[in-house]
């Protein structure tokens, strides 16, 4: 193991003061870093991939053996910390059951004109309005790597992609994926259109099935929240298409709808 490992036997020492009472935490923000929770998402975190600089790592001393080669592929000046699993857990303030947790930088704001710019002429990104739950922001950027979309788009009423959990669920795919700051949906559908980007507005109310689309030309998926939706007047603008629903249900999870939709615009 290349790294010192720092062993930690006070939950108050102030070097593992980023790691205190989580769960608060993630409600107030870490002003520009985020908290990494188990060994995919931190194997992620220290990936060639990763648009993130990881900071430090607080392992449970059980776990280091295990977590060797993600600790070697480290930057060599990242402090390695170490607890027993009950100070670990009195840092963290709850019950951490993987015993794994790592401080990452989130990468530099990226404006919506700027990412579009680097696609190319086929590419296909995700684009939401209002996904306030963490679980599907998660989902969506999870999708998005597994169909290579060049990036996520997010308007300015959706959850925080860097929040914990968002991170968990998408396995990592947060810290990799390419994603601009959040903007009124307005302007993220005009940013879209002046790009030269065919919107995609995946809605219960269209007339034209999902299945029509075929892969080609520069395409954004764009998804709303579940219940309201996306506005009519957005709708208008976009070229509107759902997936027809069996047993009287009209829409699916809006994770469960970009899979679908991304898997009919990349690989049809």
């Amino acid at each position: 193991m290349a790294h010192d490992v720092i062993r930690v036997t006070d939950p108050d020492d102030p070097v593992v003061a980023p790691y205190r009472d989580v769960r608060e935490r993630d409600l107030t923000g870490r002003e520009g870093l985020f908290i990494a929770e188990g060994e995919v998402v931190l194997r992620q975190l220290v990936s060639p991939a990763s648009r993130c600089r990881p900071r430090s790592m607080l392992l449970a001393e059980s776990r280091l053996g295990a977590m060797a080669e993600i600790i070697a592929a480290a930057p060599a000046d990242m402090p390695v910390y170490a607890a027993s699993q009950d100070v670990l857990d009195r840092i963290a303030g709850f019950p951490l059951h993987r015993g794994l947790l790592g401080l990452g930088e989130k990468p530099a704001p990226l404006s919506a004109a700027d990412l579009l710019a680097g696609l190319g002429q086929e590419a296909v990104v995700v684009a939401a309005s209002g996904i306030g739950n963490h679980d599907n922001i998660g989902g969506l950027f999870r999708n998005a790597a597994a169909f290579g979309a060049g990036g996520v788009l997010l308007d300015d009423r959706c959850a925080d992609p860097f929040y914990r959990k968002a991170i968990r669920v998408s396995v990592g795919a947060v810290l990799r994926t390419p994603t601009a700051a959040a903007l009124p949906l307005d302007e993220l559908v005009e940013t879209l259109v002046a790009a030269g980007f065919e919107i995609v507005a995946l809605t219960p109310s269209a007339t034209e099935p999902l299945s029509a689309l075929r892969p080609g030309g520069r395409r954004a998926l764009l998804l709303g929240s579940e219940g309201p939706g996306l506005p009519q007047p957005i709708i208008d603008r976009c070229r509107a298409v759902g997936i027809p629903m069996s047993g009287g249900f009209d829409s699916l999870n809006v994770a469960a709808t970009s899979a679908i939709a991304l898997h009919q615009l990349t690989r049809a």
